[in-house]
Order: C-alpha cells, then sequence, then structure tokens
C-alpha cells in the first residue's frame, strides 16, 4: 500500500512487463498523449521525478517483475482554444509569479518545491484549482510559506475541489501544463479523467 495525505491506497503486485518509466512530469504526459493521439491503451508507468511523483512518495527506479504498488492516479484534462491537451501533475495559469491573477489546477500536493495544493490527492477524482491575486506584500510573504503548505488559508488564495471547470481570464495568459508552456488563451476548461492512470510506486 502507499499513504498519500495519510490514507492507504494502491493494491500491491508485480511490476508488469510493459512499464514505462516517465522521468519527468512532461515525461509522462508525453507517454499520455501519445496513447490518445492513437487511440490506443495509456501504458502502465513509474515515475522517477516530477511533482507527481513526489506527491505519491516514488522516485525509486522499478523494472519488470518486482514487487511493488499499483496506484490508479486520475488524470487532468485541458481544452485550450478548441484543442484537448492532458496533464498528470498540474496546469499552470500566469502572466507573472509577482502581478496578477495566479491559477493552478493541482492533481497532485507539489510545483516545484512548493506545496501548493497541501490537500490535493491524485486519486480523488477532483483537481484542486488554486486561484490567487493578492498584494505584492502577501505574495512575498505567503511565498516563504509555500514550502510548506502554510499559505493558506488565505482571504486573497480560494482553493475549489472540482471534477470540472471553467476559467476566465481578462486577457490572453500563459499556459504551462507540467512545466511545458503551451500557448496564451482567455479560456481554460479542466477536467479529471479518474483512475486513467496506472503508476506503480
Amino acid at each position: 500500500m502507499s499513504i498519500v495525505k495519510g490514507e492507504e491506497w494502491g493494491s500491491a503486485g508485480v511490476v508488469p512487463d510493459d512499464l514505462v518509466i516517465a522521468h519527468s512530469d512532461d515525461a509522462a504526459t508525453e507517454f499520455v498523449t501519445a496513447a490518445r493521439r492513437t487511440n490506443g491503451p495509456i501504458p502502465p508507468m513509474t515515475l522517477t521525478g516530477g511533482d507527481l511523483s513526489r506527491t505519491l512518495g516514488g522516485g525509486r527506479a522499478l523494472t519488470p517483475g518486482m514487487d511493488a504498488t499499483e496506484l490508479a492516479v486520475d488524470l487532468g484534462a485541458a481544452l485550450l482554444d478548441g484543442k484537448l491537451h492532458w496533464f498528470v501533475a498540474h496546469l499552470a495559469a500566469r502572466q507573472s509569479w509577482l502581478r496578477g491573477r495566479i491559477v493552478i489546477a493541482a492533481n497532485g500536493a507539489f510545483l516545484g518545491s512548493w506545496n501548493i495544493a497541501p490537500r490535493a490527492h491524485p486519486g480523488d477524482g477532483k483537481l484542486d484549482i488554486v486561484d490567487a491575486d493578492p498584494s505584492l506584500r502577501d505574495r512575498l510573504a505567503a511565498r516563504r510559506r509555500l514550502a510548506s503548505g502554510t499559505h493558506v488559508p488565505h482571504p486573497d488564495i480560494t482553493i475549489r475541489r472540482r471534477e470540472a471547470m471553467q476559467i476566465e481570464f481578462d486577457q490572453p495568459t500563459p499556459i504551462r501544463l507540467d512545466g511545458r508552456p503551451v500557448g496564451r488563451v482567455r479560456t481554460v476548461s479542466v477536467r479529471t479523467e479518474p483512475a486513467a492512470l496506472r503508476i506503480w510506486v
């Protein structure tokens, strides 16, 4: 069993022969995208790095035939300018960390060294939508507390747990999926695909 947020989760088993190794969130998303574009199954994965791996307590190298734990992990989907994209860890929308509105759709707790969505669980069928537009002074204060996840509660930072949500911006806003820039949009539609991923840890 794996423990995320104090809850036991997953099932013990033997790592399958078709396991693929993703060294980052973006690499995991590439496996997902390749499978979806060809209407094929998403392969079982192990994660050796990235923010989802940190949330899951992964990081060790696995090989087929090993005893490990299989987790049914949610997948994030985002409709951007009419094109469907996927993400395993997070979507980030912002002009700058120091000014303007910041929106994070988080499938797990971490964004880099920050515990951005401390209650996020990648197997609950929901995304944690962090929506923030605090003053510069409050941003700097919150930034010092992000590593520990103590930046919330805060009156200018809201976190909503949603299966799906549409987000509107006043101007075209840069979007990053699992750290990769994908363009600027004014409207973002996000949703979860519950238990779409088989992650081995």
